[in-house]
């Protein structure tokens, strides 16, 4: 199996990206395994942001990368908190704080439609001038109660409407199948198997 470096240290995306390229026979291998540092994020782009974690954990350990960039962008809110999803509400990173800030920033606003959003970049190497890259996009709405256990960051919130349920109420196979992530995982699976 050809070894990838994953740019991430989260067990959850981590579980997913492995599940979903074994089929290619990439042994995914977390950035953290070989002790590369977090990738600062100074940019107002998802992909900008992605390119310089793939770039940034190819350089440190030699081997091709996989970085994603994800967050939720609320319509009302011009794309707010996008790149800014995780950190929201500042320092230090909290999901509660950041879903009480969104629906702060929400009340008395009737326009609750919003979408997840992410890209994936795969580099062969630290300065690769072809960048695979695949997106995906998850729409729904933002709901002022949270529902459900699973999932993580603002899937109590947001509500699919084609199920009826928010991304806390689905079980992860569901979540998989229909997410921003899964469907970008997908298409980079796709290019990646037609050898771009």
């Amino acid at each position: 199996m050809k070894k990838i470096v994953i740019a991430s240290n989260n067990a959850g995306k981590l579980r997913e990206i492995a599940r979903i390229l074994e089929p290619l026979e990439l042994e995914a291998v977390p950035q953290g395994s070989f002790g590369v540092p977090e990738c600062p994020e100074p940019h107002v782009t998802f992909i900008e942001n992605c390119i310089a974690k793939a770039r940034h954990a190819s350089a440190h350990t030699g081997l091709p990368a996989l970085a994603d960039d994800s967050g939720i962008c609320v319509d009302a809110l011009n794309g707010a908190p996008g790149v800014y999803s995780a950190r929201y509400a500042g320092e230090p990173k909290s999901d509660q704080r950041n879903n009480e800030k969104l629906i702060e920033s929400l009340r008395g606003i009737a326009n609750r439609k919003a979408h997840y959003y992410c890209v994936m970049v795969y580099v062969r190497y630290p300065d690769d001038p072809q960048p695979v890259i695949a997106e995906g996009a998850w729409h729904g709405e933002i709901i002022d109660a949270p529902r459900g256990a699973g999932g993580f960051g603002y899937d109590p919130y947001f509500l699919v409407p084609q199920f009826g349920k928010t991304g806390a109420e689905l079980d992860a196979d569901q979540k998989n199948a229909v997410s921003h992530r899964g469907q970008a995982l997908r298409a980079l699976a796709e290019r990646l198997k037609a050898g771009l």
